[in-house]
C-alpha cells in the first residue's frame, strides 16, 4: 500500500522471488480533500478493509513514511499508513515497511529512480500493457514486488538472528477484543 490521505494506492501481486509475478488487482482508495481528517481516515479504513476482504493477502507491505518539507503532507501520509497497518494487524497479517528508495532500488535498480521509471519497470515486471495510473497505484504494485523479492530474504535473516545463541526473545503481542496484551 502506498499511503496517502487523498489517494491511497493499493495493489495485489501474486508470486515468489525468482519466478514471474502476476498482478491480481490495483486501485486507489480516494477521499475528498474537503472532508475533515478523521472522516477521511474512516473512508480509508473502509476502502482498505474492502480490499483485504476481497483479496485476502498473506502479508501487507506499506511504504515507510519519510520526512518531507511539508509537515501537513507527512502527517496525512503517516495517518493513512497507520490505518493500513491497523487493518492488517487486526487480521493478524504480517506488515512490512519499505522505504521509497528501497522500493525504487528493488524495482528499477536505482534508489533515485523517478515515478516514470518505477511505472515503466512495474509495467515490464508484471507484463502489463500500460503503466498503472495514477502513480499511487503503480507505487503500490512496486511495494508489493519489493516485498515479494526482499521479504523472503528478510524473513530468513530474522529467523537466523532469532536462532542465534543469546538472541533477545520478545514475547508475542496478542490482539483480542480491542485490547493489546504483551
Amino acid at each position: 500500500m502506498d499511503p496517502g490521505l487523498t489517494r491511497c494506492g493499493v495493489g495485489v501481486v501474486d508470486g515468489v522471488a525468482g519466478r514471474p509475478l502476476r498482478m491480481v488487482a490495483v486501485g486507489v482508495v480516494r477521499t475528498p480533500a474537503e472532508r475533515d481528517t478523521p472522516e477521511r481516515l474512516v473512508l480509508i479504513e473502509r476502502g482498505i478493509e474492502e480490499w483485504l476482504d476481497e483479496h485476502r493477502p498473506e502479508a501487507v507491505a506499506v511504504e515507510r513514511v519519510f520526512s518531507q518539507h511539508n509537515v501537513r503532507t507527512v502527517m496525512g501520509t503517516a495517518q493513512a499508513s497507520a490505518v493500513a497497518m491497523l487493518c492488517a494487524a487486526r487480521r493478524g497479517l504480517p506488515v512490512a515497511l519499505h522505504t521509497p528508495s528501497e522500493v525504487k532500488a528493488a524495482v528499477t535498480g536505482s534508489g533515485r529512480a523517478d515515478k516514470d521509471q518505477v511505472g515503466a519497470m512495474v509495467t515490464r515486471l508484471l507484463r502489463l500493457s500500460a503503466p498503472p495510473k495514477p502513480a499511487d497505484a503503480a507505487d503500490a504494485l512496486a511495494l508489493a514486488i519489493c516485498h515479494i523479492w526482499r521479504g523472503a530474504a528478510q524473513q530468513r535473516l530474522a529467523r537466523a538472528t532469532a536462532a542465534a545463541p543469546g538472541a533477545r526473545r520478545t514475547p508475542p503481542v496478542r490482539v483480542a477484543k480491542g485490547t493489546i496484551e504483551p
